[in-house]
């Protein structure tokens, strides 16, 4: 049976979740980490995408994105990011858990919790104590004003 397609909206926000194969780690260290947001940076500009809140986490990722282009968006970075990881460590198979996972948000006040809610998954999982500690998240960029250049302003 067909997977159901997904619903893509024009000019729609995006909360999108992609997992490791049955939760398996996607970054061992710390290259591994600036590898996927290099590739990040490279697809938001090549499908003209707005990136409002990220988190890596080892073995997931949460984007909020605004993407006309969200499958090929998506496609493109899954893609070539498990390249990357599977040559790097050697590894075969599949390396995601099933297709990402996107929801459209369609209020003002749900954006803004969501981004709250996945930058504070490093404290949540009690990775960091605070989330200005967690280096792989939108969090000191969007609330302590630090550089980053992945991150669109959020216009309310």
């Amino acid at each position: 049976m067909p997977r159901a397609a997904r619903l893509i909206l024009d000019n729609a926000c995006y909360h999108v979740i992609t997992r490791g194969n049955q939760k398996q780690d996607t970054f061992k260290e710390h290259e591994d980490f600036y590898a996927y947001l290099g590739l990040l940076s490279k697809y938001k500009k090549r499908f003209d995408s707005k990136i409002y809140g990220y988190c890596l986490m080892s073995n997931h990722v949460h984007l909020i994105i605004q993407s006309d282009s969200l499958s090929r968006f998506m496609h493109g970075i899954n893609l070539s990011y498990a390249q990357h990881f599977k040559y790097k460590y050697n590894t075969i198979g599949h390396f995601w858990q099933d297709r990402y996972k996107s929801f459209i948000i369609q209020k003002v006040e749900y954006i803004l919790n969501c981004i709250a809610y996945i930058e504070y998954n490093p404290a949540r999982a009690k990775i960091v104590l605070s989330p200005e500690d967690y280096p792989w998240s939108s969090y000191k960029a969007r609330v302590l004003g630090k550089s980053d250049c992945l991150l669109d302003p959020l216009i309310l």
